[in-house]
Parts: C-alpha cells; sequence; structure tokens
C-alpha cells in the first residue's frame, strides 16, 4: 500500500514520509506536491528508493530424445 504522510511544524516547515514506492518512482509521485510546498531544504532516501522491483521470468526447454529400438 503506498502512503504519503505530512507533518507540519509549528514553524512551517513539513516533513514528508513516503512509503510503499519501490524506487525512484516516489519522486514522480511527490514532485506536484514538493512545488507548491515551497523549498526543499533535504533529502533522504529510504531502503525502499534502492530496492528494485522483483520480477520473474521463466524459461522453459523441452528436450526430446527418440531411441532407436
Amino acid at each position: 500500500m503506498e502512503t504519503l504522510e505530512f507533518i507540519i511544524y509549528p514553524d512551517g516547515r513539513v516533513k514528508e514520509k513516503v512509503t510503499g514506492i519501490i524506487g525512484s518512482s516516489c519522486q514522480e509521485v511527490t514532485a506536484a506536491i514538493e512545488a507548491e510546498l515551497g523549498q526543499v531544504l533535504s533529502n533522504e532516501k529510504t531502503s525502499e528508493y534502492f530496492a528494485q522491483e522483483q520480477t520473474q521470468s521463466a524459461k522453459a526447454t523441452n528436450q526430446a530424445t527418440y531411441s532407436a529400438w
């Protein structure tokens, strides 16, 4: 499940936390929001950012042998 969490401090700072999004696509999700909020002072990437989506591929090979009985 994808979640965006925002903590707004009394001095106006906003802390944003993104969970449930694998890879750098989280930056695409938050870009418009960050543009409206103002200047980004720091950016800390989580382990989910560096994780790679798991893809599964299967290759089947058939080998037929014939006997000369």
